[in-house]
């Protein structure tokens, strides 16, 4: 289920990251959504969802990190 607009993502990443990496978090997920479509594309058993939310965490993580304040911060 790709995301359309940033209003359509998670709670869990609406309420923790700013504006910019829920972007990098809608745009990796969708790619990782279409890449990942085929079972045989993924390792183990996890699901197509699962998959890209993974991929779309470590999108985020390569440009933010999270600050001794529990904000996410551009690096």
């Amino acid at each position: 289920m790709p995301y359309r607009s940033r209003s359509s993502l998670p709670d869990s990443v609406t309420n923790v990251l700013p504006a910019h990496a829920q972007d990098i978090y809608k745009e990796a997920f969708n790619s990782a959504w279409d890449e990942y479509k085929e079972k045989k594309d993924r390792r183990g058993d996890e699901s197509r969802e699962e998959v890209a939310h993974k991929v779309a965490w470590s999108a985020v993580k390569s440009k933010y990190q999270k600050g001794d304040d529990d904000k996410w911060h551009q690096k």
